[in-house]
């Protein structure tokens, strides 16, 4: 099988890429470097160092054996996904590509207008590009589990859903309540999906994900192999801020209540469940949705977890909670489905109270590093503007 895994140097695209070198698969790298740009520009880093694109593509030749072409662009610009998708012929197309950060999308007018326009530009070419050469080719489109919100209904893994509105029932979209510009965007695509799905039958597999946390994939098994870990308050999660706070030695910074609560996964089972979804891709025409995540915690929980890790490995760890920038529900529901991945045999290897010890032993000989970047932590982008 032939990928083109658009978005190819960022912290999942990477990883995906040498997941399906390491299964046999053909890869095509793109990316315009957004991400790195960006965050340099920012006054922050990858906690852990990761070399320039061709450096990687070279350890990994030199590594593993793997053959991964990249290219640099953006695929927003005219013409160039149709020619590439012409050129390469792939079998799948996976899109990872977009502006990733919820807090950027919320910083101000223009990290608005570049999100919303970045993400619904480069799925509209993608789409158009796809349909012009074969609108077979699935289109694997990354999601979130954050365009649902926190509904206080079980969340189904349904494009669709039967509502009673007025004493009438209809079928209609299942319901979006996002918390930012940036997963408003994602709605958008979903939206934009649906609908191209309907006119010309483009085959896609839309990609619900909650949080992926990680260090560590079967194939990172070298410092030039690593993917970026991102830790600062608008490109890092959630879990990567409490680790480098572990590392570092400040406390462990809850936004609110910390009652927040999330669908998560590990790096290495987001690989594995992305693969599995491209080597068991929809029929020809069929648009399908896929909840990706495997453990259920409030973000609570989790501090306490990376509190625990930390202190087994001799590090002493406090909990302090800041202010929420964010408009967001802090108790709440919280019970999504899961059914399309446990039926193509998916298993979950890791879980995050294993994990974390593992982040953190990555981390600590950057602790010198990470200390230099501290002041970009805590958070400074407020979603509400105060009047």
């Amino acid at each position: 099988m032939k990928v083109i895994v658009l978005g190819a140097d960022g912290y999942l695209g990477w990883p995906l890429a040498l997941r399906l070198s390491a299964r046999g698969h053909e890869v095509v790298g793109v990316d315009n470097l957004f991400t790195r740009t960006t965050v340099e520009n920012s006054g922050s880093s990858s906690a852990i160092p990761i070399p320039p694109p061709e450096s990687r593509i070279e350890a990994a030749r030199n590594i593993h054996g793997f053959d991964i072409k990249f290219i640099k662009e953006d695929i927003t610009k005219p013409g160039f996904l149709r020619e590439l998708i012409e050129k390469e012929k792939p079998d799948a197309v996976v899109d990872f590509a977009e502006q990733r950060s919820a807090p950027y999308s919320m910083k101000g007018e223009n990290e608005k207008v570049h999100t919303i326009v970045n993400n619904l530009v480069g799925t509209i070419r993608l789409i158009e590009a796809v349909k012009s050469v074969d609108p077979s080719i699935h289109i694997l489109k990354m999601g979130t589990m954050g365009e649902y919100g926190t509904p206080n209904f079980d969340i189904p893994e349904s494009p669709f859903v039967q509502a009673i509105i007025g004493g009438k029932q209809d079928r209609i979209i299942t319901p979006k309540k996002a918390g930012s510009i940036y997963h408003y965007s994602k709605v958008f695509d979903t939206y934009i999906f649906l609908f191209e799905n309907e006119v010309s039958n483009i085959t896609a597999t839309d990609i619900m994900q909650g949080p992926v946390y990680g260090t560590r994939t079967s194939e990172i098994i070298h410092e030039s192999l690593h993917t970026r870990f991102d830790f600062d308050e608008t490109w890092g999660t959630v879990v990567n801020r409490f680790c480098v706070e572990a590392v570092i030695g400040t406390p462990l910074t809850p936004y609110g209540k910390g009652g927040q609560t999330r669908g998560f996964l590990s790096l290495e089972d987001s690989m594995e469940a992305l693969t599995l979804l491209l080597e068991n891709p929809p029929k020809p025409g069929e648009y399908r949705v896929a909840n990706q995540f495997t453990e259920i915690y409030s973000i609570r929980q989790i501090a306490d977890m990376v509190k625990n890790a930390a202190e087994a490995l001799g590090l002493k760890v406090s909990i302090q909670q800041v202010e929420n920038p964010r408009i967001e529900a802090e108790q709440h529901y919280y019970n999504p489905e899961i059914k399309l991945l446990p039926s193509l045999g998916f298993k979950p290897k890791r879980r995050m109270e294993d994990e974390l010890k593992s982040m953190i032993k990555d981390l600590l000989p950057y602790k010198e590093r990470i200390s230099q970047y501290s002041h970009v932590i805590l958070p400074k982008t407020k979603w509400r503007t105060k009047r």
